[in-house]
């Protein structure tokens, strides 16, 4: 087996596949991506011309595999490892795809929004469409905190692509719009996500890098240190 992995470690998408590979145990090479160095994107297209990360590269199936749901279900159907993130039963299969799905396009898409501003030119800047971006977080955090009651994981019983998707996003939209006091169950279930091994592993990982984030001096303290 040798698969690649195509990665930044502060990238959120990033961050939902490599928790998935840690939840499997499985083997694979990580490899770091600059895009802002045009020699690294040159080459870097050449494998996928959309210049999105993460990619990951099997060598042993001669597969280049992109965007991270079809990553994850990739890796069930071909490298099951230490266990499956997609549920058997019909009815929480469908439960975690739509999981998957609304935490990736209502929790992970806005809060890109508000920090991609953060990178554009005085003069560039969006307030119309991060005030929209904000309003989606609203509502998302409302969607989820009516889902997770009497839940332990987004989809059935267990963990799964929708936890994947669900513990990045949250981790960076928290940053970005803090959770209320009235998401007492989002906030558990969030806890409950940062305690998981393969979330933390993925943190630490990604903690070198955090002085990079353009919201660096909104990161909570405890997300700065080590966690035991």
């Amino acid at each position: 087996m040798a698969l690649t992995l195509y990665f930044h470690p502060l990238s959120s998408f990033c961050h939902k596949v490599l928790i998935a590979l840690y939840e499997k145990d499985i083997a694979f090479t990580a490899k770091l991506i600059e895009l802002n160095d045009p020699g690294a994107r040159a080459a870097f297209l050449k494998l996928w011309p959309t210049g999105k990360i993460p990619l990951l590269l099997d060598d042993s199936n001669a597969r280049v595999v992109p965007e991270t749901t079809i990553i994850i279900e990739y890796l069930d159907q071909h490298y099951t490892g230490a266990r499956p993130l997609l549920p058997q039963d019909g009815a929480a299969l469908l439960d975690a795809r739509l999981w998957n799905r609304l935490f990736d396009l209502y929790v992970m898409m806005p809060m890109q929004k508000v920090v991609g501003d953060r990178f554009r030119a005085e003069g560039q800047h969006d307030p119309a469409g991060v005030a929209e971006a904000i309003a989606t977080l609203r509502m998302a955090y409302g969607m989820i905190e009516q889902h997770m009651a009497n839940r332990t994981w987004a989809a059935g019983g267990e963990f799964s692509i929708a936890d994947c998707s669900a513990a990045p996003s949250l981790f960076y939209a928290s940053i970005v719009e803090p959770l209320a006091p009235a998401h007492a169950r989002l906030a558990d279930y969030f806890e409950r996500l940062l305690r998981r091994p393969s979330v933390k592993r993925t943190l630490a990982e990604a903690r070198p890098w955090f002085h990079l984030f353009p919201l660096k001096d909104s990161i909570p303290a405890r997300f700065l240190a080590d966690q035991t």
